[in-house]
């Protein structure tokens, strides 16, 4: 497989489903555009990365390709990238303390075929409810160094759990890919349920 961004978190998900992955990753303007929703963000940006990275591959596919682009925002629209500092880090943790927020993926796939390639896009979004935070909380957790290259300034997977009270959805999306949904979409793209199987299986795709 080939993926299409340079995440380790995104590696080690695909990895640990027993997929060779080859990192191809793909540098677009993620500039949003006016009156564009969040979703249509991820979605339009995750598409350009796959696209960018095919052609960067420079020859046609022979392998499955994935992109993809995870964005927090609230109910408001908002979007909370990754903070350029941490005053920034500590605004985010703030206006998300107590409260329930969003985390989308954009997900684009391809597929070789003999036609060239087949192509599918779709959004995941979960639901993260987050504790009150105290200061000294806040604080604590921006002083470790995590959130500094998270987007909404916090990571699922590390320390950043602490902060969490709840999600709904689906949890690996939260870390930064919906795996299993990805791997659903290129089965269905191949007509088959090869990369499902042996994910499940345990065994090397």
């Amino acid at each position: 497989m080939i993926l299409a961004s340079a995440s380790p978190r995104r590696y080690e998900l695909l990895s640990e489903c027993g997929l060779d992955v080859r990192v191809l990753p793909a540098d677009i303007d993620e500039t949003r555009l006016d009156g564009e929703t969040p979703v249509d963000l991820v979605r339009r940006l995750a598409e350009g990365k796959a696209h960018e990275a095919a052609r960067a591959y420079g020859k046609p596919l022979d392998d499955a390709l994935v992109a993809a682009d995870t964005i927090v925002w609230d109910d408001g629209g908002d979007v909370l990238g990754k903070p350029a500092d941490k005053s920034d880090a500590t605004r985010m943790l703030q206006v998300l303390s107590g409260v329930t927020h969003h985390v989308s993926t954009g997900v684009c796939v391809m597929v070789p075929s003999e036609q060239g390639a087949h192509e599918s896009s779709f959004v995941e979004t979960t639901d993260v409810t987050f504790r009150e935070l105290t200061e000294a909380e806040i604080k604590a957790y921006v002083d470790s160094g995590e959130p500094m290259d998270k987007a909404g300034a916090y990571g699922i997977q590390g320390l950043g759990r602490l902060l969490v009270s709840r999600i709904k959805g689906d949890y690996p999306n939260v870390v930064g890919l919906p795996v299993m949904r990805t791997l659903q979409e290129i089965d269905r793209l191949n007509g088959n349920e090869a990369l499902v199987i042996a994910a499940l299986g345990g065994k090397h795709a």
